[in-house]
This record gives C-alpha cells, sequence and structure tokens, in this order.
C-alpha cells in the first residue's frame, strides 16, 4: 500500500467523524465523532512518519492520543452531569447550552 491509500483512508475517516459531528444530535455520538476525527489525523501522521522516516509523526500521535484521553474524559463527565440535570442526551432540547 502507498502513502495515498493511507491518506486517503484519513481523509474519508476524517470526513466521516466531521458529517456525524454536523448531523446527529446526541452528545455522545457528537463525542464519538470527535475521537474518529482524532484518529484520522493520527493515521495521517502515522502514514507520513512511516514513509518520510522520521519520528515527529510518532510524537505527535502521542500528543495527540493524549489530548483525546483528557478530552474524552472531560467530555464524559459533562455529559453525564448534563443528562442528569436534563434527562436527555439530545443537543436540540438542551436549552441551557444556547447563549
Amino acid at each position: 500500500m502507498t502513502l495515498y491509500h493511507f491518506v486517503g483512508l484519513g481523509m474519508v475517516l476524517f470526513a466521516i467523524g466531521a458529517a456525524g459531528f454536523f448531523i446527529r444530535n446526541n452528545a455522545v455520538v457528537l463525542l464519538l465523532c470527535i475521537e474518529i476525527m482524532l484518529n484520522a489525523v493520527n493515521l495521517i501522521f502515522a502514514s507520513f512518519s512511516r514513509y518520510l522516516y522520521g519520528t515527529e509523526g510518532q510524537i505527535f500521535i502521542f500528543i495527540i492520543m493524549t489530548i483525546a484521553a483528557a478530552e474524552a474524559a472531560v467530555g464524559l463527565g459533562i455529559i453525564i452531569a448534563l443528562y442528569r440535570s436534563h434527562k436527555t442526551l439530545d443537543m436540540s432540547r438542551i436549552k441551557y447550552l444556547k447563549g
């Protein structure tokens, strides 16, 4: 497989995550779509790191995975708090978030 295959797959995964983020209304699904987009970026960094024989891509992957873990923990905490206060995870029904 060439670099174009991996980059193409990463772009498709990122597009799926972005489409899911803009189409869906469930808070958990939105969080999962963000994780899909971050993993797509990780795939692209890994493929460039492999084909360019550098370690910078692997370092960026480690940083992104650390940020994604923190984002997932904070996001799930916020989702649990929203569910306890509003009894729903549908973002269109939660009027508290609207400014």
